[in-house]
C-alpha cells in the first residue's frame, strides 16, 4: 500500500505563473529599492536630529548663564530618570533570563533526554525487525524465486 499515490497535486497560489523564475529577480529588485529608500529616510532623520541639536546648542550659547544652568539641571534630572528606567529594565531582563535558564534546565533538558531515549529504542526496534523479520523474508523470497525458476526450467525442458 503506497500512500503517496493518493496525494493530489496542488498548484501554488497564483497558478503556474507564480513559480516562474523571472518573478524572483523582480521581487529582489523591489526589496533592494525599498531597503534603499528606508536607509535614505533613516539618514535624513538622523541629519535632521543633528541639525536640531546644533541649533539648540547655538541657541543656548547665546542665552545667559542662569538660563543655561537651569536647562542643564533639567537635563540632568531627565538623565537620572532615564537611568532609573534603564535599571528597572535591566532587572526585568535578568529575571526573565533566570526564568529562561530554569526552563531550559528543568523542562527542556528532560524532554531532550526522553526524546533521545525514544530514538534509541526505535533504532533498536528497527534493527531487531530488520535482522529477525525482513532479512529472513527476503531470503525466503530469493529461495522461492530460485525454486520457481528451477521448476520453470524443468517444466520447459519436457
Amino acid at each position: 500500500m503506497d500512500e503517496t499515490q493518493n496525494i493530489p497535486h496542488v498548484e501554488p497560489p497564483g497558478g503556474p505563473a507564480a513559480t516562474a523564475p523571472a518573478a524572483a529577480p523582480v521581487r529582489d529588485l523591489e526589496a533592494e529599492r525599498k531597503a534603499q529608500v528606508r536607509n535614505l529616510k533613516i539618514i535624513a532623520i538622523g541629519a535632521a536630529v543633528l541639525v536640531v541639536i546644533l541649533a539648540l546648542m547655538a541657541f543656548l550659547f547665546t542665552r545667559s548663564a542662569v538660563e543655561t544652568t537651569r536647562l542643564r539641571d533639567i537635563f540632568i534630572i531627565f538623565m537620572a530618570l532615564e537611568s532609573l528606567v534603564i535599571g528597572v529594565a535591566l532587572i526585568i531582563l535578568m529575571v526573565q533570563l533566570a526564568i529562561l535558564i530554569n526552563l531550559l534546565q528543568n523542562e527542556i533538558k528532560p524532554i531532550l533526554y526522553s526524546t533521545n531515549e525514544t530514538v534509541n529504542t526505535l533504532r533498536g526496534t528497527a534493527s531487531f525487525l530488520s535482522n529477525n523479520l525482513t532479512e529472513p523474508v527476503i531470503k525466503l523470497n530469493e529461495y522461492m524465486a530460485g525454486l520457481k525458476k528451477l521448476l520453470d526450467l524443468l517444466h520447459l525442458g519436457h
